[in-house]
């Protein structure tokens, strides 16, 4: 079964827009978007320097945004693309939404929980499976992320 739909990189260029602004806020640059219906309805970005909220991620706040807008907890008729693979924080809210689809760009095998180190989305005891895409504009989402360390070990030395 092919889960990959053909508005896929759009979207995922949109999530790497909202990496961007994390990346020039000093912040791990992860965006994520959200999309219902053919509609944005989620932008966010990771703030947890911003917010010293170790919850801030780009996920955790698009699945926010997207419920209010939605005024529904439930996100099964939606997608969401985000460049790095969710950590298990952030799986675990996409599961727990009941999110329709998650798209993602590159993984994480050290910490990544939607395949990598752990499939919590996958996972045959919970209630509900995410279906996941990964690997979408894989090359960029990398490229950010590394380039973001790379500085940051610069200006540590």
């Amino acid at each position: 079964m092919n889960l990959l739909s053909p508005d896929d990189e759009t979207y995922m260029r949109m999530a790497l827009r909202e990496a961007e602004k994390a990346f020039e806020a000093e912040e791990v640059p992860v965006g994520a978007v959200i999309v219902h219906d053919g509609q944005v309805i989620a932008r966010a970005y990771n703030q947890v320097e911003l917010l010293n909220d170790a919850t801030a991620h780009a996920e955790i706040l698009a699945i926010t945004q997207a419920s209010a807008q939605l005024q529904d907890w439930r996100l099964v008729e939606a997608t969401m693309y985000v460049t790095k693979e969710p950590c298990a924080m952030c799986a675990g809210a996409a599961v727990n939404t009941r999110l329709g689809r998650l798209v993602f760009g590159v993984t994480d095998p050290r910490s990544g929980a939607a395949g990598s180190a752990i499939d919590i989305t996958g996972f045959s005891g919970m209630l509900h499976n995410v279906p996941v895409v990964s690997g979408v504009l894989q090359e960029e989402c990398l490229a950010l992320l590394q380039k973001f360390f790379k500085d940051h070990r610069a200006a540590e030395e």
